[in-house]
C-alpha cells in the first residue's frame, strides 16, 4: 500500500513538473511574440495585464533568465523522478524507457503544443501568464541575477551593437512587417506603399527629389510688369523664383497671392508694380540636406519652397513641401497640373517613360527594383550603365531590365521604353547592350 502511494505521488509530481515546463515554454514564446504596439495601446486604455506585459518587455533578459532557470529545474527534476520510477519498475532498462517517454512527452506536450498555441494567441496568452511570470521573476531573482552577471561578462568578449545598427535593424523590422502584412492582405497595398515611403525618407537627400533647374518655372525680374504678370498667370505654380542678369542668379521668390495683393493696392494698375518690393528673400539649402531634416525645416519656418544649391553655391534646383509629401503619398495632382501620365503602361507589360522620371517613382508604381544608388532619373541610370549618351533605337539590358531609347533631344534622353525580362523569360541576364 505504501509502495502504491509513493508511486502515485511520484507520478503526480512528474505530471505537475511537466505542466510547469509547458507553462514556461508557452510563456517564453508568448512574451517574445506578443505585439509591443498592441500592449502599449491596451496599457494606455487601462488594461492592467497589458501594463505588466509592457514592463516585463522592458527587460527581456529577466524573462529569458527566469524561463531558462525554471524550465531546466523542472525538466531535470522530472527526468530524475521518472528515471528512478522506471528503474524501480523495469530494472536497468528503465533508463531507456524513461528517456524515450520523456523525450516524446516533453517535445510534444511541453514544447511544440504550448509554443504553437502561444504563437497563435500570443496577445491573449501573454496577458494571462504575465502576472504569474512577474511573481516568478521576483522569486527567482537572486539566482537569475547571478546568471545575468555571468552572461554580461561573456558578452563583453563579443562585438557590441551600436545605436546606428540598432536603428537600421528597427527600420528593417518595420519594413519587413509592412511587406508581410501587405502580402498577407492585412494592410492595404496603397497603405503599405505610404508607410514604406515614410521609412524611405531617411535614405534620401534633396538632390534625389528636387526639380532640376532646367525644368524650373522662373520669372525674369528685369521684364516689364505686364510680362511678369502674364508669366505668373501662365504658370501652374503659385510660388516662382525671380532671377536677374542670368537664370542662375535667383534674387527673390514671388508668390501669386502677394502679386494680387499688390495689384489691389495699386488699383489694378499693372504698370505701377515693383517686383523687387513684392518678392520675398529666397531660401537656399544645401543639396546634401537629408529629406527628414528639410521636412522639419519647412514645418519650422512655415515656408513651402527652397532653392537647392551645391557645394559651390550654384543653384541646382528647387524643392517644395509637396515634393516631400509625394514621396509618402504618391503623386499629388491638382486642377492646375498637367494631366499627362509620365509612366505609360503598354499591352506587352512594358512601360514608356520620360527620361526625367525618378527611378523611385517607377519602382513604386511598378513594384520593380531598379537600382537608384548611382542615378536619380531613369535616363541617368541608362547613361551611367552605358557609359555613353545613346542614340534613339539603341537597346540595353541592365539588371534584368531591357531599355530601348525612343527619343533624344540634344544630349538629353527624353523617352525610354522599359520591360522587366523576368516577366517574359524568367531570367535576369548579365548587363549587355546592342544597337537596333
Amino acid at each position: 500500500m505504501a509502495i502504491d502511494t509513493d508511486l502515485a505521488l511520484i507520478i503526480a509530481a512528474v505530471a505537475v513538473l511537466l505542466s510547469i515546463s509547458a507553462f514556461f515554454s508557452g510563456s517564453e514564446t508568448a512574451l517574445t511574440a506578443v505585439s509591443r504596439a498592441r500592449m502599449h495601446a491596451l496599457d494606455r486604455e487601462g488594461n492592467k495585464g497589458a501594463r505588466i506585459v509592457s514592463r516585463l518587455l522592458q527587460k527581456p533578459e529577466r524573462i529569458i533568465g527566469t524561463v531558462l532557470l525554471g524550465n531546466n529545474l523542472v525538466n531535470i527534476l522530472a527526468s530524475a523522478l521518472t528515471t528512478s520510477l522506471m528503474i524501480e519498475m523495469f530494472g536497468e532498462a528503465g533508463v531507456i524507457y524513461a528517456t524515450i517517454f520523456l523525450t516524446v512527452f516533453v517535445v510534444i506536450f511541453c514544447e511544440v503544443l504550448p509554443k504553437t498555441y502561444a504563437l497563435a494567441y500570443s496577445d491573449r496568452f501573454a496577458l494571462v501568464v504575465a502576472p504569474v511570470m512577474r511573481l516568478l521573476i521576483i522569486v527567482l531573482r537572486p539566482l537569475t541575477r547571478i546568471i545575468e552577471w555571468i552572461v554580461a561578462q561573456m558578452m563583453r568578449l563579443t562585438p557590441q551593437r551600436d545605436d546606428d545598427d540598432a536603428n537600421i535593424l528597427a527600420h528593417r523590422e518595420l519594413r519587413g512587417t509592412i511587406e508581410l502584412s501587405s502580402r498577407d492582405g492585412v494592410v492595404d497595398h496603397g497603405d503599405a506603399k505610404r508607410l514604406g515611403g515614410v521609412l524611405d525618407l531617411r535614405d534620401l537627400e534633396l538632390d534625389d527629389l528636387m526639380q532640376h533647374r532646367t525644368e524650373m518655372d522662373t520669372i525674369n525680374g528685369s521684364d516689364l510688369p505686364e510680362k511678369i504678370v502674364a508669366d505668373v498667370l501662365r504658370s501652374p505654380h503659385t510660388r516662382l523664383p525671380v532671377w536677374r542678369d542670368e537664370p542662375d542668379n535667383i534674387v527673390g521668390m514671388l508668390n501669386s497671392k502677394d502679386l494680387l495683393a499688390a495689384l489691389g493696392r495699386n488699383d489694378w494698375n499693372v504698370a505701377k508694380l515693383d517686383i523687387d518690393t513684392i518678392a520675398k528673400e529666397p531660401w537656399f539649402v544645401p543639396d546634401t540636406t537629408s529629406v527628414p531634416d528639410q521636412l522639419n525645416a519647412f514645418l519650422h519656418r512655415k515656408v513651402q519652397l527652397a532653392m537647392v544649391v551645391d557645394e559651390y553655391g550654384e543653384v541646382q534646383g528647387l524643392v517644395t513641401l509637396e515634393d516631400i509629401l509625394e514621396e509618402i503619398v504618391g503623386e499629388i495632382i491638382d486642377e492646375h497640373d498637367v494631366g499627362e501620365e509620365v509612366i505609360r503602361r503598354q499591352p506587352d507589360g512594358a512601360i514608356n517613360v520620360d527620361g526625367g522620371v525618378a527611378i523611385r517613382d517607377i519602382n513604386r508604381e511598378m513594384d520593380w527594383n531598379l537600382p537608384d544608388a548611382e542615378a536619380v532619373t531613369i535616363a541617368g541610370l541608362v547613361i551611367h550603365e552605358a557609359q555613353t549618351i545613346p542614340e534613339p533605337g539603341q537597346t540595353f539590358t541592365f539588371h534584368g531590365y531591357r531599355f530601348e531609347i525612343l527619343r533624344r533631344n540634344k544630349n538629353r534622353i527624353t523617352a525610354i521604353r522599359l520591360r522587366r525580362l523576368s516577366e517574359t523569360t524568367g531570367q535576369e541576364p548579365e548587363n549587355s547592350a546592342d544597337s537596333a
